[in-house]
């Protein structure tokens, strides 16, 4: 599962809640981000 935040107050905000609304449900902000993992990288030898 994805899982999106909220760029005003950087709240996670579920999945089940984005089908019906497109809007933060803790400060209404329409403006949210999925963030992305920090990757790693490997020399190759």
């Amino acid at each position: 599962m994805a899982e999106y935040k909220c760029l005003e107050c950087n709240k996670k905000v579920a999945t089940d809640y984005l089908r019906k609304k497109v809007r933060c449900p803790y400060c209404g902000s329409k403006i949210l981000f999925k963030p992305r993992t920090i990757s790693t990288k490997i020399k190759a030898r």
